[in-house]
């Protein structure tokens, strides 16, 4: 059984990791927790959840959906709940105080929206999105369609998202700016566009974890980001704060971690 386990907690893992990676993102340049994270997590799977059951997107469509939206609702986030303060000069206490309110009242917001349509407050994906017949890998080994489809993706947009910061401008003034935001400034890169490029990459990798996560277990709640956000802080901290490399590899840590210990 130690092949199966390894398989399900690799694509668990994918999860946690792409959940970890939009904390690491925003700590490494503002050097501040985004604990609104979790919501935004939450609003991916709803927002695919919505374009599936409600207009009838295909499945790739709507997972390219709820990635935009949900890096959307990061922007808005970073001009409403974090610039504000910063121009202020506000401790950074302030802008975690100001995320946690933030995350309140998306998830309010998400809870009366599931209300009004579906009159309770979870949902489900239909059946049949993804086929549900497991892949035989080996005697008593075999995988699901889903968590292959899981992992695939994730690695894919972990690979870009490497590609952008180390290999493109964009991402060399990402850097700089995590490095020292006024030297940054000196040279002429626009620090204010950097915190939103910042946010809506977040909000991004936030929003397809979240989605692949209701995918994965076919169930939506407004609540389902809380039940991953001390996962992924756990993450963040075992692969250091504000690593990119190192939130992938405490997300993957984790999964392992937590699968062995529920099947010992």
């Amino acid at each position: 059984q130690l092949l199966q386990q390894l398989i399900n907690a690799l694509s668990l893992g994918t999860i946690y990791a792409l959940f970890a990676l939009g904390y690491a993102l925003v700590f490494s340049v503002l050097g501040v927790l985004n604990l609104a994270h979790s919501a935004i997590f939450t609003s991916g799977a709803v927002i695919g959840l919505l374009l599936i059951l409600q207009y009838n997107v295909p499945l790739p469509l709507a997972f390219l959906g709820a990635m935009l939206g949900a890096g959307l609702l990061g922007i808005v986030l970073e001009l409403v709940a974090f610039r504000p303060l910063r121009r202020r000069n506000a401790p950074r206490i302030s802008q975690l105080i100001s995320s946690i309110g933030a995350a309140l009242l998306i998830v309010n917001l998400t809870q009366l929206l599931f209300m009004n349509l579906f009159s309770t407050t979870e949902a489900y994906f239909p059946r049949g999105l993804i086929p549900e017949a497991p892949l035989q890998l080996a005697p008593n080994v075999s995988v699901q369609p889903i968590n292959l489809v899981i992992l695939v993706v994730s690695l894919l947009l972990m690979v870009l998202l490497q590609v952008l910061v180390r290999r493109t401008k964009v991402g060399r003034q990402m850097r700089a700016v995590a490095f020292n935001q006024r030297t940054a400034q000196l040279l002429g890169i626009n620090v204010s566009r950097i915190y939103l490029l910042t946010f809506f990459l977040a909000g991004m990798f936030g929003g397809a974890g979240g989605l692949l996560y209701g995918l994965a277990f076919t169930r939506v709640t407004p609540f389902m980001g809380q039940d991953i956000a001390l996962v992924g802080l756990t993450a963040l901290v075992l692969g250091g704060l504000g690593s990119i490399p190192g939130a992938v590899l405490g997300g993957f840590l984790v999964a392992i971690f937590q699968t062995f210990s529920i099947v010992i």
